[in-house]
C-alpha cells in the first residue's frame, strides 16, 4: 500500500503543478486517487467525515437478530448489538443523512444494492464499504463455497493453495456486493482451551506469517473488481489468554511480543494489508483498543503503516464497561481514537460524542481527517465511486462455481491428517460399514463463521461414504448429536444396532456452528476448561470397541482435543478439523484409499489440559523436571502426520559449513518415496541456536516444502537460509545474529526421531536493528 500511495502522491504533485488553481472533480475517474480524496474531503463537514468512521451491522441483520431473541430481553449488546430505538428503518435513515460509511453482515447482493442506493441519494454520493467475516470462504452467505477453516488449511502446509482459496473467496465476496473481509486471522494459537484456534494458522509464528501473507495477497491482488480488502486481526496477543477464554487479559514481555506475536503482523504491514483490527483483550494492563503503543508507536511510527484500523465488535464501548479505564463512553472514544483507531464497529453512540470531542479540543481534527482519508482511499481504489452496485445475478454464477468446488475438494483432501493407522486403512474388503457419532451426518464440518447452507451444497461424512463406497452397504445410526446434553437413550439404541459390521466409522469432536444456542462448544467466545471429548463421546467409542475392534475415529473439531485412551486403543485415527463443504467426500476418499492422506499438524496436542501451554518451540527448561502423574511429552507433536506410503530423508548437505552474516546458505536434502503408492511429503526445516545470550527455543521452523513423489521416486529439496532467519532479540533487546553454532534439522516432523541434523557456524555477530 505504501508503494501505491507513493505513486498516487507523485501523480497528485504533477497534476497540482500543472493545474494549481483548478479543483478536481472527485467523481472524475481519470483523476489521481489522492487528489480525488482531498477534493472530496474539502467539501465534507466534520459529521460527514466521522460518518465514514462509523460501521453498523446491516438492517436485515438487525431484524433477524430481533427474531432470534424474541421473548428475551431486548438489549443484548454483547451478542447482538441491539440498542433501544435501533431498527432497520433507523439505520436506513442514518445512511441518508451521511452518518454511516460502512456496513457488515449484509444479507446478500440485493440488500447491498439497496443500501448503496440510499448512499447515492446523499449530498456527496459517497458509496458504502461493506465488510463480512469471510474467514474460510464466503460462508456467512447462503449458497457459498465453504472451505476448510484456517487451522485445517494450515495443515496442508501449502501456501499456494491458501492463496487460491483467498482468491476464490474474494471473488464470491465481490459477487454479493461486498468489498472487505475480516481475514486473515494471524493470531498465533498457543492454548487449545481457546475456542478460536480453528480460525488461526496454528502455533508457529513463521508459519502464521507465511500463510497470512498468502491469504492477504489472494484477497487484495491488485484491487481489481474481483479483489477485496483484507484485515489482519486481532492486534494483538489474544490467542494465549491466561484462562483460555476469549478476550481475557494477556500479560506479555516485550521479548515475547517481538518473538511470537508481532512478526505475523509486521509482515502484514509490510505486505500492505489495507486494514488492521484491534484485539478484544487487554495487553499488559492496557486495552488493545486504546493502546497507543500498539496502534501508533509500533504500527504507524515503527512500521510505517498507512492503512486503517477498525475496532472489533463494540470493543470501544468495553474500554469503559469491561476494562474500567474510562469513566464514560465519551472518554472511551477519546482514548481509542487518540490511540489510533480509525473506524468504530457498530453502534449509534460514536459519531456525536466524537464530534463534541473534536469541537471541545479534546481530539485533534487532523486525526479525523487521517482516518477519513484512509477510508475514502480504500473506496476509490476499489472503484466504488464508479460502480457501487453489483449485478444481482452474478452471485448465482460465482458462488459455489465448478472451479471453486474443485478447489474446495482439493483443500479438504490436503488438510486432513492421518494420526494413526495399525493396518486398518485403507479399507479393502469391508462390505458392511456403519457410520455413527455426533458429527457423522450434519453440517458441523463447516466450522465457525458459517451460516446454515443448502443441504445439496454440503457433503456430510455419511453422505460421503455412501457416495465413495457405492459397492458396499453403508448404514448410519444416530447416537445423539448433543455434546453438552448427551442423549443416553440414543447412545444405547446406537450400540444395539452396531453389531455385525466389518468396520465402524465414528465421527466425534466439537461443534462450532453458530446460532445453535445451547449446543456450540467451540469457536468464538467458547472457551473450555478441559480439552477432552465433551459429553458421552468417549463412552460411545469404548462401548463400540467392545463390539468391534475395527474402528476408525474421525475427529471433526476446531481445536486440539486430547484423549490418550483413543490413541492407545483405536487402530485408525483421522484428524479432519472442520473441512468444509466437501469434507465428507474427502474423508471417505481417504478411508477407501482413493486419496493418500498428506496433512500434518500445525498445533501440538497435549496429553491433557494440565500441560497447557504446550508448543513445539518451547524453551529448554520447560520439562527440566517431569510430571510425576502423567507423561511430559505431547500426545501428537507439531508437524506430524502419516501417509499410506513411506518416505525416507537422506543426504542432508549444506552449501557451506561456515557463513558470515551477509551470506546465505543452501540446505539440500533428498526425499525418497520407498513405498508402493504415490504420495505427498512435507519437508520441514528447523534450526536451534546452540549457545546464545538469552534462552532460545529448542526448535524453530524456518521453512517447509510440499512435494509429490511417485513410488520409488527421489527428489532433492533445497532451502535457503539468510541472516534474518538466525536473528533474535538479545539481552538488551537489540535484534542481532550472534556468532556461534546452529543446529540445522530437516525432516518429516518436529520430533527428534524424524529429523536429520548437521551444524552451521556463523563466523561473526551483527546487529540487525533497522
Amino acid at each position: 500500500m505504501n508503494k501505491i500511495l507513493i505513486s498516487l502522491s507523485l501523480a497528485y504533485t504533477v497534476a497540482a503543478c500543472q493545474q494549481p488553481s483548478i479543483p478536481v472533480d472527485y467523481l472524475n475517474a481519470d483523476a489521481p486517487v489522492e487528489q480525488r480524496v482531498e477534493s472530496l474531503m474539502s467539501q465534507m463537514t466534520l459529521e460527514e467525515k466521522i460518518g465514514q468512521m462509523c460501521q453498523y451491522v446491516a438492517p436485515l441483520h438487525i431484524e433477524e437478530s430481533k427474531k432470534r431473541i424474541k421473548g428475551e430481553e431486548l438489549i443484548h449488546n454483547d451478542q447482538w448489538g441491539l440498542y433501544p430505538g435501533m431498527s432497520a428503518d433507523s439505520l436506513r435513515s442514518l445512511v441518508k443523512e451521511g452518518e454511516i460509511g460502512s456496513f457488515l453482515h449484509v444479507k446478500d447482493a440485493k440488500e447491498a444494492n439497496e443500501l448503496q442506493k440510499l448512499a447515492q441519494a446523499t449530498r456527496l454520493k459517497i458509496p458504502l464499504l461493506i465488510g463480512i467475516d469471510a474467514i474460510h470462504g464466503h460462508a456467512m452467505i447462503e449458497g457459498s463455497t465453504v472451505f476448510p477453516t484456517q487451522l485445517g488449511l494450515s495443515s496442508s502446509w501449502d501456501n499456494e493453495l491458501l492463496y487460491e482459496v483467498a482468491k476464490a473467496t474474494a471473488k464470491e465476496v465481490r459477487a454479493t456486493g461486498m468489498h472487505w473481509t475480516f481475514s486473515p486471522n494471524v493470531d498465533v494459537a498457543r492454548d487449545p482451551r481457546w475456542g478460536r484456534c480453528g480460525e488461526t494458522f496454528g502455533e508457529d509464528p513463521f508459519m502464521v506469517t507465511q500463510m497470512g501473507l498468502a491469504f492477504t495477497n489472494g484477497y487484495q491482488g491488485d484491487f481489481g473488481e474481483d479483489n477485496v480488502l483484507a484485515c489482519a486481526k486481532h492486534f494483538i496477543a489474544g490467542s494465549e489468554p491466561y484462562n483460555g477464554t476469549n478476550a481475557s487479559p494477556m500479560d506479555a514481555s516485550m521479548r515475547q511480543l517481538r518473538e511470537i506475536w508481532l512478526p505475523p503482523y509486521k509482515a502484514q504491514a509490510e505486505a500492505e494489508v489495507f486494514t488492521f483490527m484491534a484485539a478484544h483483550n487487554e495487553l499488559n494492563g492496557i486495552p488493545c483498543h486504546s493502546n497507543k503503543m500498539l496502534l501508533n508507536d509500533i504500527l504507524r511510527e515503527e512500521w510505517g503503516y498507512d492503512g486503517f484500523v477498525v475496532s472489533d465488535w463494540m470493543d470501544i464501548e468495553r474500554i469503559e464497561k469491561l476494562h474500567h479505564v474510562a469513566g464514560s463512553p465519551k472518554e472511551a472514544i477519546q482514548l481509542s481514537v487518540d490511540a489510533g483507531m480509525d473506524m468504530h464497529m457498530h453502534g449509534p453512540n460514536f459519531l456525536k460524542p466524537l464530534a463534541e470531542l473534536v469541537r471541545n479540543g479534546n481530539i485533534d481534527e487532523n486525526k479525523i481527517n487521517e482516518s477519513c482519508r484512509k477510508i475514502l482511499t480504500a473506496k476509490f481504489m476499489l472503484g466504488l465511486f464508479e460502480n457501487p452496485f453489483v449485478d444481482e445475478g452474478s452471485a448465482a454464477k460465482e458462488l459455489y462455481s465448478q472451479q471453486h468446488q474443485e478447489l474446495g475438494v482439493e483443500a479438504a483432501r490436503k488438510s486432513i491428517i492421518l494420526l494413526k493407522n495399525d493396518g486398518l486403512l485403507p479399507f479393502s474388503d469391508q462390505k458392511k460399514i456403519l457410520i455413527t457419532g455426533p458429527n457423522a451426518n450434519n453440517h458441523r464440518l463447516m466450522g465457525d463463521w458459517a451460516l446454515p447452507q443448502p443441504e445439496d451444497k454440503i457433503t456430510t461424512i455419511y453422505e460421503g461414504f455412501k457416495q465413495v463406497f457405492s459397492d458396499a452397504q453403508v448404514d448410519f445410526v444416530n447416537s445423539g448429536e448433543s455434546l453438552r446434553n448427551p442423549d443416553a437413550a440414543a447412545l444405547d439404541a446406537a450400540i444395539a444396532q452396531a453389531r455385525g459390521y466389518d468396520a465402524i466409522v465414528v465421527a466425534v469432536g466439537s461443534n462450532s456452528l453458530r446460532y445453535e444456542k445451547y449446543e456450540k462448544n467451540c469457536g468464538e467466545n467458547v472457551g473450555r476448561s478441559t480439552i477432552n471429548l465433551m459429553g458421552n463421546q468417549l463412552e460411545l467409542i469404548k462401548r463400540l470397541y467392545e463390539i468391534n475392534k475395527n474402528i476408525v475415529i474421525v475427529l471433526v473439531n476446531g481445536r486440539p482435543l486430547s484423549e490418550p485412551w483413543i490413541k492407545e486403543n483405536i487402530p485408525a485415527i483421522i484428524e479432519a478439523w472442520e473441512p468444509g463443504s466437501f469434507g465428507g467426500l474427502a474423508i471417505a476418499e481417504i478411508v477407501k484409499g482413493d486419496v493418500n492422506p498428506s496433512g500434518k499438524l500445525t498445533m501440538t496436542f497435549p496429553q491433557h489440559v494440565g500441560q497447557v501451554p504446550m508448543v513445539y518451540n518451547q524453551k529448554p527448561s520447560v520439562f527440566f523436571h517431569k510430571y510425576i502423574d502423567s507423561p511430559s511429552k505431547p500426545l501428537w507433536h507439531f508437524g506430524y502426520g502419516l501417509s499410506y506410503t513411506q518416505f525416507e530423508f537422506s543426504d542432508l548437505q549444506l552449501s557451506a559449513s561456515e557463513i558470515a552474516p551477509e551470506d546465505q546458505v543452501s540446505i539440500a536434502v533428498t526425499i525418497t518415496n520407498t513405498g508402493d503408492q504415490a504420495g505427498d511429503e512435507i519437508a520441514q526445516l528447523y534450526i536451534r541456536d546452540e549457545v546464545s545470550s538469552v534462552t532460545r527455543p529448542v526448535k524453530e521452523l524456518k521453512g517447509y516444502q510440499r512435494i509429490s513423489l511417485a513410488p520409488q521416486e527421489s527428489k532433492q529439496v533445497v532451502f535457503e537460509l539468510v541472516a534474518d532467519d538466525l536473528a533474535f532479540y538479545d539481552i538488551d533487546m537489540n535484534y542481532v545474529v550472534e556468532q556461534g553454532s546452529f543446529k540445522i534439522m530437516v525432516g518429516a516432523s518436529s520430533a527428534d526421531e524424524d529429523l536429520l541434523t548437521t551444524n552451521l557456524e556463523l563466523t561473526q555477530s551483527k546487529s540487525m536493528n533497522k
